[in-house]
This record gives structure tokens, C-alpha cells and sequence, in this order.
């Protein structure tokens, strides 16, 4: 750390030393040159999990894009009378999984629109009809705002509720759905939607019963950079009481066929800054997820060198969220070769993991 001079010396040496950023010190962080920033996040990258990189086998199923609220930024939600509006039977759903058993897939990620009929019981029969198909893959189900509505409306605690889930065979939850914590941005572009406190309730109640869960946060809109570590800061407070959540999500807001189009996108330079900040913050959080199919192949493998340590996983074309916005890979789909070339050509040990981040025996 003797290179570094100036007014980020004291700050750069504390974190590199492994001590905890303040918010406020954090606010102070995001102005740091990104080399700096780049440097600090990948020394904390590799004390966590070395020259490692991981990604996982998995597929996606969206059981429908009809949804009861109606956020500002989302380009995936149709109303139920939409030509491009789907809403898949069980038969189709297991049909779906059927197709990719045997593929080597170690997890099956559900999630999508909040379903203004289908309830708790409803998905916690379907995990369960899941898994007489493909009983080795971990289900990864729900985000906390489709958890909220379905618990909600049957009349139980979001513990008992996880509960019944859990015992269907649901394993862990995705991070959907946080985007962002402030209450004057949220009730901006997602006034419908269930509260930042709900969303931190959920996942707490989750880690408490044993299920681990990931954490996303929405950037790139009309929030600033106050807001963000706010967002951050939320999060880390959870994982201090909790230890529940295995990996921290930034996802970029993309603009197009959504009602905030006219915003713009931020800068793949502020996509670095952001990924390094939160690798940098978010110390008690073992893994940093560069989302491949959000930021293209191409700068993922960029963001290997900001302090991400997985990329997600195979995803076989399966999830429509982030190319309905405009991302660049419409048809998201890599193989396990492929991942591990990119993981390779950053410099680093590709690891397949499972849900919970144990490598997979080849």
C-alpha cells in the first residue's frame, strides 16, 4: 500500500488491513480512483475465496410475466390480456423441467410475476411435484416480494409460511425484488411493492429456518450514491445478525420497453465502481456476483477483476427479465465450457459449485 498517497491513503490502508468501512466512509470511497478501487476489491476477493471464480449449472423457470403490481422501471410484466403475457400450467412447467433433467443442472431458479390467483399452496405442490422430477436439484424459489404476497394472502407469519415452503422442498430464496431500500426512491418507482423492512423480514426469517438466500439491490436509476450505501449498509446489518445470505447481486438498471426509458443507462465504468464498493463494504458477505446475462459475457469477464467471484450459471436460455430490457444476450445460454474459458481468460480458477457454493465432483 505504499504507492497509494494522498487523501485515500489512510482510508486504503484500513481496508486492506481488513477493517470495516463506515458509511459514511464508503460515501467517501465512491469518488477513489477505480484502479484504486479495483485493486482493494480484488485483495478482498482473494481472501475470501483465492484465485477461485464460480458458476453453476442451473436453469430458470418463470411461471408467468402477469403480475399484480406494475414498477416503473420493469420491462417484463404484461398485463393478463397481452399477446406477450405467459402463464404456464404445472403440466408446462414440469414439462420444462423434464426437458433439462439429466443435464447436469445442479439448481432450478423460480421466479417471476406476482400471480394475482395462484397462492402459497399452490407453489409450495408445485416445488413439490418439482422435485419427484428432479430430486437431486436444489430449488432456489421465490423472491421475497412474491413470498410477501403469497404469505400474506394465506393468512400465515412469513415463518410459518417459509415453513410449509421448506417442507415442500424449497432449498434457498434469490435476492429479487430488494432493488432499492430508501423509501423516497421506492415509493417512486415502486410504490405497489412490498417494503424495504418486509423484504429485510423475509430474508431474516429465512436465515433463522436454515434457508440461505442471495441479496440484489436496483442501480443505475434515479437513486444516488447515498442511497446505494444506505442499501448496502441494510444489508450488512442482516448478514451481522444472520450469517444467512451467500452472495451479494448488483443488478443494472437496463431501459429499454419500461417507463423510466428516458433515464439512460449507467457507464460499464460505473458498473466496475459499483461492483468494487460492494465487494469493498460488504465484508461479511462471502461471495460478489457478476449476473452474466445482465452485463454480457464481455464485461463480466471485466468484472472479474473488480472483485466479483461468480458469474452466475448456465441459465440454457431460460429467463427472459433482462433481455425484455435490453440486455445484450437475448437468448442468455453458456455452457459449462464456455464459463470456464471466460473464468480462465481473467486469470482465475473456474470452481462449478452448487446452490451453496460446495464444487461440484466432476
Amino acid at each position: 500500500m505504499e504507492l497509494v498517497t494522498g487523501k485515500y491513503k489512510d482510508l486504503a490502508e484500513k481496508i486492506d488491513a481488513g477493517g470495516r468501512v463506515t458509511p459514511e466512509e464508503a460515501i467517501l470511497l465512491t469518488e477513489a480512483p477505480l484502479s484504486l478501487l479495483g485493486f482493494l476489491a480484488v485483495r478482498i476477493k482473494k481472501r475470501k475465496s483465492g484465485d477461485e471464480v464460480y458458476y453453476n449449472r442451473n436453469f430458470h423457470v418463470e411461471p408467468t410475466n402477469i403480475c399484480v403490481f406494475n414498477c416503473k422501471f420493469c420491462s417484463y410484466r404484461r398485463p393478463a390480456d397481452s399477446p406477450e403475457a405467459w402463464d404456464y400450467t404445472v403440466d408446462e412447467i414440469l414439462e420444462q423441467v423434464q426437458r433439462r433433467k439429466g443435464s447436469g443442472a445442479t439448481e432450478v431458479h423460480i421466479t417471476g410475476g406476482v400471480h394475482p390467483r395462484n397462492g402459497l399452496y399452490y407453489y409450495a405442490d408445485l416445488i413439490k411435484k418439482i422435485k419427484q422430477v428432479v430430486p437431486d436439484i436444489s430449488v432456489k424459489a421465490f423472491s421475497a416480494i412474491e413470498l410477501g404476497y403469497m404469505i400474506r394472502k394465506a393468512g400465515l407469519s412469513f415463518r410459518d409460511g417459509l415453513a410449509l415452503l421448506k417442507n415442500a422442498g424449497m432449498d434457498s430464496i434469490p435476492g429479487g425484488g430488494a432493488e432499492i431500500f430508501a423509501n423516497e426512491i421506492r415509493s417512486r418507482i415502486c410504490p405497489e411493492k412490498g417494503s424495504a423492512e418486509e423484504w429485510l423480514e423475509i430474508h431474516g426469517e429465512a436465515h433463522k429456518l436454515g434457508l440461505t438466500t442471495n441479496a440484489t439491490m436496483l442501480y443505475g436509476h434515479i437513486e444516488n450514491w447515498e442511497h446505494r450505501i444506505d442499501h448496502l449498509n441494510r444489508l450488512r446489518k442482516l448478514q451481522d445478525e444472520t450469517g444467512g445470505f451467500n452472495a451479494f447481486i448488483p443488478l443494472k438498471y437496463r431501459n429499454k420497453n419500461n417507463s423510466m426509458s428516458a433515464i439512460g443507462e449507467v457507464s460499464i465504468v460505473e458498473d466496475m465502481r459499483m461492483l468494487a464498493v460492494s465487494r469493498i463494504f460488504l465484508d461479511n458477505f462471502p461471495h460478489i456476483k457478476a449476473y452474466w446475462a445482465m452485463y454480457g459475457k464481455t464485461v463480466t469477464e471485466l468484472a472479474l477483476a473488480y472483485g466479483a467471484d461468480d458469474i452466475d450459471g448456465t441459465i440454457d436460455d431460460s429467463t427472459k427479465i433482462y433481455s425484455m430490457a435490453g440486455a445484450e444476450e437475448r437468448k442468455p445460454s453458456m455452457s459449462s465450457a464456455e464459463m470456464e474459458r471466460l473464468i480462465k481468460n481473467a486469470g482465475y480458477i473456474p470452481v462449478e459449485r452448487d446452490t451453496f457454493y460446495n464444487p461440484v465432483k466432476k
